[in-house]
């Protein structure tokens, strides 16, 4: 396993954990040098919170740890391509890299709808996605289509049996 990968099952276990209590499974995790420094979890439908992404979540805490916003010489490994809104977390605390599994084709930033970390911001992170694509794309898939299946499930037990014919 290289160190990505292994970064990036510690962000999937942070996954599995928002999943655990019905949130959509991204997770995440900060690193300086080989210690992860901070985790964070999608808590979004818990917290009723649109900016609990497991990313800022995740910079809030290491913001906190080192004792400052700027969190130099730290990586990123998250689930899911970033948001627009975490890919400006990402640069203006200035996260050094980026490491995602998922591309996210709706609102990623780094590369599926657009690319941030390209623009003439003043702060540019390396970015490697598709690590551990397969398993992060596969936590996403399986849970929205869970929940697919329980809400169609819901619409059919709601309607009433029609009349017995006599």
């Amino acid at each position: 396993m290289t160190r990505d990968e292994r970064f990036m099952a510690a962000a999937i276990e942070q996954a599995k954990r928002a999943a655990s209590i019905g949130e959509a499974p991204i997770g995440a995790v900060i690193v300086r040098g080989e210690e992860i420094i901070a985790v964070g979890s999608n808590t979004r439908e818990s917290e009723k919170n649109a900016l609990h992404h497991a990313e800022l979540i995740a910079i809030d805490r290491a913001c906190r740890a080192l004792g400052g916003w700027r969190l130099i010489g730290c990586e990123l490994f998250v689930t899911l391509e970033p948001c627009p809104m975490c890919a400006g977390g990402i640069i203006n605390s200035r996260i050094e890299r980026v490491v995602y599994g998922a591309p996210d084709p709706k609102a990623g930033c780094a590369q599926s709808v657009c690319n941030l970390f390209a623009m003439p911001f003043n702060h540019f992170p390396e970015v490697v996605g598709g690590v551990l694509q397969e398993e992060c794309a596969a936590l996403l898939s399986n849970f929205f289509g869970e929940l697919r299946r329980k809400k169609k499930a819901a619409r059919a037990q709601s309607k009433t049996p029609p009349p017995e014919q006599e």
